[in-house]
């Protein structure tokens, strides 16, 4: 029974001196050593993808979308044809110009040729007739005179000859007022009011089928395509939008408390979730000048010109952005989770005996994981990092480097 007890009794002093010397062991601290390295400063963010230059195709008249000439994504030249509209009566409008344009020429030409061809012919014939009269009545004239010479006709004979020639010459102005009568000035410039205003018809009804026909007004990629054929448009609605994308710009929102870190020409990269592992870069192209909100946050606008050679981005992307704000090369750094808040802002040092002191520090520049160390604290110093042991100054602990 004793040896029993004494047996039971073993493990119990065991566990009794384990518990204390668990007790009385320093607790173990990770530390990381300060070290030079270049530090870059970021602003981490959002930002949406626009193109640099861009214009939105409208259609100015109402129709069916005929044919579709384009795809989403092409790449157009200025002026390129895009769609074909279809407006009824377009055509028979223009066809019906063309032949009162065709009508009044016609009797324009007739004008300025003397009249119509039916009544000058009927005057060319009637002085032809005349013409012929008159000289068979100045040869009986003449033969009269010549007898009256001659004692063989009386003067009575030869001035009743002499009367025909004159009527007949009466008859020939006559013919000739009537033939000057058939087109005056007026007429002339009537006839030519008449064909302007059907040829300015004829402009009017080709600048409608004109507008049938959608051009892109500028060079660039068809970046969003709304339209479908057969559908039909109001003046006013949307073929397409196209625009430049390389370089592309970037809206950056950044929130109010960072502006002050954001200056023109510093460096921005670019990711897409859509494609993880691309990066674009750029600089910022312009400052916010006035502050928004942004959901729950107030932020700036930064816009940002973005390098695009592949054209992967594309305007209404959601992108995440990082402006480099500064860059400090051989910066003594610690990480971040070093530094502590404990009578201001400071670090624990390890000491060569295995104590930590406490240390004050002012900081610089930083990025996700390092801070710029630039006061309290040398090369090579092991700082202690964060964990779930608290620590005091001139605490012994068991340091773990890391």
């Amino acid at each position: 029974m004793k040896k029993l007890f004494l047996l039971l009794l073993v493990p119990v002093a065991a566990l009794i001196l384990w518990g204390f010397l668990k007790k009385s062991a320093d607790p173990k601290v990770p530390f990381a050593k300060a070290a030079r390295a270049t530090i870059t400063s970021t602003i981490s963010t959002n930002g949406k993808v626009e193109p640099i230059e861009y214009a939105d195709v409208r259609v100015e008249v109402a129709g069916l979308v005929n044919r579709l000439l384009v795809h989403q994504g092409d790449t157009v030249s200025k002026g390129q044809e895009m769609a074909e509209l279809s407006q009824p009566g377009v055509a028979q409008e223009l066809e019906a110009a063309e032949a009162r344009a065709a009508q009044a020429r016609a009797d324009l030409e007739t004008l300025q040729a003397g009249g119509r061809g039916s009544a000058i012919a009927e005057l060319e014939g009637a002085r032809n007739r005349l013409n012929a009269q008159r000289a068979s009545a100045q040869h009986n004239l003449e033969s009269l005179q010549h007898l009256l010479a001659l004692k063989a006709a009386t003067p009575y004979d030869v001035e009743q000859a002499a009367q025909v020639v004159n009527d007949i010459d009466v008859q020939m102005r006559a013919l000739d007022q009537r033939r000057a009568a058939l087109v005056g000035k007026g007429d002339v410039e009537a006839a030519q009011a008449r064909l302007r205003e059907a040829e300015a018809n004829v402009s009017l009804a080709k600048s409608h089928i004109a507008e049938n026909t959608i051009h892109s007004p500028l060079a660039g990629v068809v970046y969003d395509l709304p339209a479908r054929a057969g559908a039909y448009l109001n003046p006013g609605d949307p073929i397409g939008s196209v625009g430049k994308l390389d370089p592309v710009r970037v809206r950056v929102y950044v929130d109010e408390p960072e502006l002050g870190r954001v200056a023109q020409g510093e460096k921005v990269r670019i990711t897409w979730d859509a494609l993880p592992g691309r990066e674009w870069t750029g600089v910022v192209e312009k400052r916010p000048t006035e502050v928004v909100p942004l959901g729950s946050r107030q932020v700036g606008e930064v816009l940002c010109t973005i390098g695009n050679p592949n054209r992967d981005l594309v305007p209404g992307t959601n992108v995440n952005a990082f402006i480099l704000t500064n860059v400090v090369t051989d910066a003594l750094t610690i990480l971040k989770t070093a530094l502590r808040h404990e009578n201001g802002l400071g670090v624990y040092l390890l000491r060569q005996d295995n104590t930590i002191h406490w240390q004050t520090v002012t900081t610089g520049v930083s990025d996700a994981f390092r801070v710029e160390a630039l006061t309290g604290v040398h090369e090579g110093d092991a700082v202690a990092v964060s964990s779930e042991q608290p620590l005091k100054d001139g605490m012994k602990v068991d340091p773990v480097n890391q």
